[in-house]
């Protein structure tokens, strides 16, 4: 085995870059180093960010007494690249390329990649990612919305939901190609997948309009209803897109997306807040109990993770609606870090073979 690999892990974020040190079969550091807004909003495009983000490695490293040259592979979180199966992959050009494209989408993560694959080769030590957010295992029924002009897309928390499902299918004692589970990730964001047998064959797509709603995204709505807004002549195309990601959800009704804030409220009487919270959570339900028919009530678990996971009051109301289905297990938090290097160890011990991106 090689728990002994040093492994640098580097998850950028809009407003911070998340730096950990994996070493000795455990996470050593894990740092999130804060961005000041005002400093971002100073780089035109997040590509001038570039030696912004790479001084905070250097930084970090040299905060820690560490070097590049005891570093034996780099994990950086997946940038938006091409629709992929699950896996882990080594960096490479074309995706690089994919990602300064554009095509699939602009965000940090992006640059960070860039700067991971840098290093990687200024240090000649490898650079891998694992379950980018564009991971599209979906079945070919989950891919049809209804007119031919606009396909489903796969567009998701699937770090996290694979590396719940990993850990949910080993204290199962089983593999994860062995079992069926739903997996929730509750965050900002929420995305339900069905996991059969080691593949995600259907998931809502958690960033543009599917699914639940959630503290800062719209999710599913009705359709119809949002054609006649897009037209009403009160909103822009990147007002609508703003409500649907970022404005939309308990947000939109409440004006934050603080949970713990909005828990409070429900404590002290605030009736529209305890309805908007349970109807979030009945979002949710509805989803589980749909991968569950996709599924064909073969469910051996359904895990549930992200943030929202520490909010007893969703998790004593969620689990009233879905513990018929299968048993419940919890994964608190994104724990995005160890999922990268828990692919990094893969690679390491021979136990995944790396997967192509082309």
């Amino acid at each position: 085995m090689n728990g002994d690999k040093n492994i640098l892990i580097i998850n950028p974020g809009s407003t911070s870059t998340k730096i950990g040190i994996f070493s000795a079969g455990e996470m050593k550091i894990n740092e999130s180093v804060k961005h000041d807004d005002a400093e971002l909003r100073k780089f035109p495009t997040i590509w001038d960010q570039y030696d912004f983000r790479k001084e905070a490695i250097f930084q970090f490293l040299k905060k820690h007494n560490l070097s590049m040259e005891g570093i034996d592979a780099i994990a950086c979180r997946g940038g938006n690249v091409k629709p992929l199966p699950g896996g882990t992959y080594r960096i490479c050009p074309k995706m690089i390329a994919d990602m300064r494209s554009g095509i699939y989408g602009g965000h940090p993560i992006n640059v960070g990649g860039l700067v991971a694959f840098d290093l990687g080769n200024q240090f000649n030590i490898p650079v891998l990612t694992a379950d980018p957010p564009m991971t599209d295992e979906l079945c070919t029924s989950a891919r049809y919305s209804g007119i031919p002009q606009i396909a489903r897309q796969s567009s998701f928390h699937a770090l996290n939901q694979k590396a719940t499902a990993r850990k949910i299918a080993a204290t199962l004692g089983r593999k994860y190609d062995e079992v069926n589970l739903i997996v929730s990730h509750l965050g900002g964001g929420i995305s339900v997948g069905a996991h059969r047998k080691g593949k995600i064959i259907d998931v809502n797509n958690a960033l543009e309009g599917d699914g639940p709603f959630s503290p800062e995204r719209a999710g599913m709505l009705p359709a119809g209803d949002l054609v006649k807004l897009c037209f009403s002549g009160e909103y822009t195309k990147t007002e609508v897109l703003k409500l649907l990601t970022g404005g939309g959800g308990l947000y939109a009704y409440l004006g934050t997306t603080n949970v713990i804030e909005i828990e409070k409220r429900i404590t002290a009487g605030d009736q529209q807040a305890a309805e908007l919270f349970e109807a979030m959570i009945y979002q949710v339900a509805k989803e589980i109990g749909a991968c569950a028919a996709v599924l064909e009530g073969e469910v051996n678990a359904i895990a549930l993770t992200g943030s929202l996971v520490y909010s007893q009051r969703l998790l004593d109301s969620l689990k009233k609606k879905i513990s018929f289905i299968a048993p419940v297990y919890l994964n608190p938090g994104e724990n995005e870090m160890e999922a990268l290097a828990d692919a990094a160890l893969r690679y390491f011990n021979n136990e995944e073979a790396l997967s192509v991106y082309s």
